[in-house]
């Protein structure tokens, strides 16, 4: 079950009008947090992205599930329904099977979460984007980041000599 200030952070983010993928970054996070303390483990960072995704569909965050061909069928099924558990009933108990598989967590290692491993998944995955893609997204994120006043100059630009 997710903690309840990530829950109240995502339904902020849906107040606010902010996407679905990133009401569900509420939830990654809180994952990613679990495994650095300890809590449990995860064979790879995708595994780790997969399960906070699968706690902000049933918490339910109308994410939809991913893609047909990106992931295998079994991965979409289970999506589908981890986004009607969330439509029906989001504060439901995990079932038996489910607790089993959160026990197995607990053998993996918990270095997939580490900065190192997160930053290789973050390349690999802009690789598979377009170079205009990236481009777009960089210019985002360093428009918001002088807007915001964070970054290297806290939001000032540099002086010039």
């Amino acid at each position: 079950m997710p903690e309840e200030d990530v829950v109240e952070r995502a339904r902020e983010d849906a107040k606010e009008g902010k996407s679905p993928s990133t009401q569900a970054g509420e939830f990654v996070q809180e994952e990613m947090h679990h495994i650095r303390e300890g809590k449990h483990g995860a064979r790879s960072p995708q595994q780790a992205i997969a399960i906070g995704l699968s706690k902000a569909r049933r918490a339910g965050v109308k994410l939809p599930p991913p893609k047909s061909g990106s992931v295998s069928p079994e991965v979409e099924e289970r999506a589908e329904r981890d986004l009607d558990r969330g439509r029906k009933s989001p504060g439901a108990k995990p079932s038996r099977t489910r607790s089993r598989a959160s026990n197995a967590l607990k053998r993996e290692p918990r270095s997939s979460a580490s900065h190192a491993s997160l930053g290789q998944h973050a390349r690999s995955a802009a690789k598979r984007r377009g170079a205009r893609s990236r481009h777009q997204s960089a210019m985002r994120a360093a428009h918001t980041r002088s807007a915001r006043g964070t970054g290297r100059n806290g939001g000032r630009k540099k002086a010039r000599r």
